[in-house]
């Protein structure tokens, strides 16, 4: 089979549109749809510091690659990259070793920030105290609230106006799905693809692989040669998300084109919700983060352990 655009040996047939490209057009495909996606919702600003979220994984080894080709040679623009730490024994150390290496070769500077460090406790301390506090929440819980608190402080610190996450397609319908079985409606609104209001304290995140299904992000790393890891968390399996992921899957093998249709309805939906929902942004009453309520959901789900947020 020959490639579409340039009939050379095709690699990859898009179950969407149909076409067969080679591996050097397929790249350029996905940084095309990127790239658009940036222009059309207007991620980004002429003299932006872009965060980028890099944990060390395929898609934010894929992002932060392809925003360095997009962004950084832009005048005023600066990219740097975040890890996270968040403490879980032998799956976290890899990650950080490839996202630091994947830094240094592109000449973007690299910053570390962990839960043991902000928080006191490791994650795998925390959902340790929460099983024998008998706390009903899961460690995946933990995890995206703390990680979401400390990337938004690592982000002022360091003076980044924009926050770039890694999240693709398969991310973002799972998220959609979700939202809408646990009825918290109201949270599509900050699922839209432009960039949320800019509330006091906390910096706008954007999401450039918003529309890159995750096996095309897979794909664009393996041929890009970077180096992929196999360790997989290991609180993943237990989680809602899991489960939904996998009933996705199984109706976009039936129906391609299923999770776009999901993510395109949230487009639609979000700026509606948006304006319906009067969200009043203050400090947290305890950690002085910006939040919608009293208690940030940091602080609360610290607070159930014992421990101050």
């Amino acid at each position: 089979m020959k490639c579409t655009l340039c009939q050379a040996q095709a690699i990859y047939k898009s179950p969407y549109s149909g076409q067969l490209f080679c591996a050097r057009c397929f790249k350029r495909n996905v940084e095309g749809r990127v790239r658009a996606t940036i222009n059309h919702h207007k991620l980004f600003e002429p003299n932006d510091h872009i965060l980028i979220a890099v944990s060390g994984g395929k898609d934010s080894l894929v992002l932060l690659n392809i925003l360095y080709k997009l962004e950084a040679r832009r005048p005023g623009v600066k990219l740097t990259a975040l890890t996270i730490d968040e403490g879980v024994a032998g799956y976290r150390g890899h990650g950080l070793r490839v996202a630091e290496e994947a830094a240094k070769r592109l000449g973007v500077e690299h910053h570390v920030a962990s839960f043991k460090e902000y928080y006191g406790y490791t994650l795998d301390e925390i959902y340790d105290m929460a099983v024998k506090k008998r706390v009903g929440l899961h460690a995946c819980t933990f995890c995206g609230v703390l990680r979401r608190r400390l990337i938004n402080v690592k982000a002022r610190e360091l003076g980044a106006t924009k926050v770039a996450t890694g999240h693709n397609l398969d991310d973002e319908a799972q998220t959609a799905l979700i939202n809408l079985l646990r009825g918290t409606v109201s949270r599509l609104a900050r699922l839209g693809p432009k960039p949320p209001r800019m509330w006091e304290g906390f910096v706008p995140r954007v999401k450039p692989l918003r529309y890159i299904p995750e096996r095309e992000v897979a794909l664009y790393a393996y041929l890009s040669g970077f180096e992929l890891y196999e360790e997989e968390c290991r609180y993943v399996r237990a989680s809602l998300r899991d489960e939904i992921r996998y009933m996705l899957n199984k109706l976009e093998s039936k129906h391609p084109g299923m999770k776009y249709a999901v993510v395109r309805a949230v487009d639609r939906l979000a700026p509606l919700i948006e304006r319906e929902v009067d969200v009043k942004v203050k400090p947290c009453r305890y950690c002085g983060e910006p939040t919608a309520r009293d208690i940030c959901r940091a602080c609360e789900v610290l607070e159930q352990l014992g421990i101050k947020g």
